[in-house]
């Protein structure tokens, strides 16, 4: 085992850390994916990013852990990882940016959302009922993944969950909103996909062009607003 694997507690943070590689360290920060642990994900980033520690590439989020990338030719991994434990202390007085909140128009079903009335009938449901559902709940950006500016979002109602695809399509077309599982999302690029499509939205979440290429952020509130085809933005 290396000689810096296991768990550390700092206030109320519990950090648990596993070498990636010879180049990255994985910080645990909570063992289940529930609301405390988005807020302890962001803590611990806003932290991060206010501390200067030498050879340190980047950093990237999930659901209950967050990777550190870094150089080893400039910082040892147990050096590392000493330094950013020492970082934590206190972690649960560290700000957090309100949430923004980010509203989605979404043409639900039809050619848009081939998938709605499988998800309906898996919830027992009627397609208007599915779409009310889904576009009532407020959702939480808890990681970016899979694809860039991929948003997984939790706040799915319990009822909309649904099974993935038993073979994935070879495309879906950008924008499309998906049900996989407990989590909803929006695919940001024509990519690959195994989720529900129930709808598809115009609002470009990825260009990568733009200063800041990514719509959506870790923390972020989502809501869906159902519109017409005749009122999309183009």
């Amino acid at each position: 085992m290396h000689p810096y694997v296991g768990r550390y507690t700092f206030a109320i943070m519990q950090l648990e850390f596993q070498p990636l590689g010879d180049a990255a360290v994985r910080v645990g920060l909570a063992d289940v994916a529930d609301a405390t642990a988005q807020h302890r994900v962001r803590a611990f980033c806003g932290r991060l990013e206010g501390v200067a520690i030498p050879g340190l590439i980047e950093h990237v989020p999930a659901y209950t852990s967050v990777t550190v990338y870094y150089r080893p030719a400039a910082v040892g991994y147990q050096e590392l990882c000493e330094r950013i434990s020492a970082a934590m202390a206190n972690l649960d007085e560290q700000p957090i940016a309100p949430a923004r909140i980010v509203t989605l128009p979404v043409c639900y079903g039809g050619e848009f959302g081939p998938d709605i009335e499988y998800v309906a009938q898996n919830a027992g449901l009627s397609v208007e009922q599915v779409v009310e559902l889904h576009s009532q709940a407020q959702y939480v950006v808890s990681m970016m993944g899979f694809a860039p500016g991929f948003p997984y979002l939790s706040g799915l109602p319990a009822r909309l969950a649904t099974p993935r695809l038993a073979t994935p399509r070879l495309a879906v077309q950008a924008g499309s909103v998906g049900i996989g599982g407990s989590q909803t999302g929006v695919y940001p690029i024509q990519t690959p996909a195994g989720w529900r499509i129930i709808g598809h939205t115009t609002v470009k979440l990825y260009d990568p062009a733009a200063t800041s290429p990514f719509l959506l952020s870790p923390g972020d509130h989502v809501r869906f607003k159902p519109v017409r085809p005749e009122d999309r933005i183009p």
